[in-house]
């Protein structure tokens, strides 16, 4: 935490720009609480740095009174662990969405998943390309009528949080862009993770698909569409009227108001699990059959790339000294062109 800072809040980190997201879009709500995380951290605006891709959510750097970079669709993990691995001291952030992390960007997000950069990855996931209007991503559901599809998408949606886990990501979570209270939760919780923190956020986009997560977002039914993850305590859900408890290997709804099963019955969650097989398990529990988790599903601690490959730098220059560019640059083989 930097020293003899003022107190910041969540005005000094919205920037002098226009907001060009639609009137009503989920990004807005992901903004608010994005500032007023930063604003708890103690850290300046000099020491924050949002990178993001191409799409709506890309916009996000302009919108932020910190450093910033809109880079290119589907790379920001590499500017993002460049910057990183330069400059550890400094904390970035990657904002991206389901088409530009999960389509273009699917490889660099996969190997900054799995070497475990310091960075933290918000991925908006409307189901949709929003930016470049209403074709069907790698997120959209099977039938999906959109302009790029207009007799219904036959590709099978990727899971960003199954993705992330079976590249042994070492935080993993999802929120709704509404529950605002939980979304900034989890926020704050990616913020103190060391190493990658990715973050799903179901997020509306009320243009090109609007309702997609009505599901998980009504107030009508939420409660029974939604159970949420709280560390070594039972999946319950639906008013505490229903459970999740393991069947063997697969996970199973049951009743609870008819006393008929105990809470210790019941599948425990362990985001602190060695094994991902748990986290994985959870990710795939898809409405209508089950209600979706939200929350924290994996955090634990490994090495991360930044802090490795700093120290495999020091120790070359320790055995080898410092060495000069020049020398380097002219060495070995050359060749003259006349």
């Amino acid at each position: 935490m930097s020293t003899d800072l003022p107190v910041l809040t969540d005005k000094d980190f919205a920037s002098d720009q226009d907001i060009r997201w639609c009137p009503g879009c989920g990004d807005y709500s992901i903004l608010a609480q994005m500032k007023k995380v930063l604003a708890s951290l103690g850290k300046s605006q000099e020491e924050t740095v949002f990178i993001s891709g191409i799409g709506c959510s890309s916009r996000f750097p302009y919108y932020m009174n910190t450093y910033g970079m809109h880079s290119i669709h589907g790379r920001a993990p590499a500017f993002a662990t460049g910057l990183k691995s330069t400059r550890p001291e400094l904390d970035i952030w990657v904002i991206t969405g389901d088409g530009d992390a999960l389509s273009i960007g699917g490889n660099h997000f996969m190997h900054m998943i799995r070497r475990n950069v310091d960075l933290n990855v918000i991925l908006f996931n409307n189901r949709i390309y929003g930016l470049t209007k209403g074709q069907y991503s790698p997120t959209s559901n099977v039938g999906t009528v959109t302009k790029s599809t207009p007799i219904g998408s036959i590709d099978q949606p990727i899971n960003p949080l199954s993705l992330a886990l079976a590249a042994e990501a070492t935080f993993v979570a999802r929120s709704v862009d509404s529950n605002i209270k939980h979304l900034r939760a989890m926020m704050q919780r990616a913020s103190e993770h060391r190493g990658t923190s990715f973050l799903e956020v179901y997020q509306n986009c009320n243009v090109f698909n609007d309702g997609i997560w009505d599901y998980a977002k009504a107030k009508a039914t939420k409660d029974d569409t939604t159970v949420e993850l709280e560390h070594n305590k039972p999946l319950i859900f639906s008013r505490g009227e229903k459970g999740i408890r393991l069947n063997g290997f697969t996970p199973e709804v049951v009743d609870l108001s008819s006393g008929k099963v105990a809470q210790d019955d019941l599948l425990f969650h362990d985001e602190s699990a060695d094994s991902s097989q748990l986290a994985f398990l959870l990710s795939r529990m898809r409405h209508p059959e089950f209600p979706e988790p939200i929350g924290v599903f994996r955090a634990v601690e490994r090495p991360t790339y930044d802090t490795m490959i700093n120290n495999q730098v020091q120790q070359s220059v320790e055995k080898a000294g410092a060495g000069e560019l020049e020398k380097l640059f002219g060495g070995g083989d050359t060749w003259t062109v006349e």
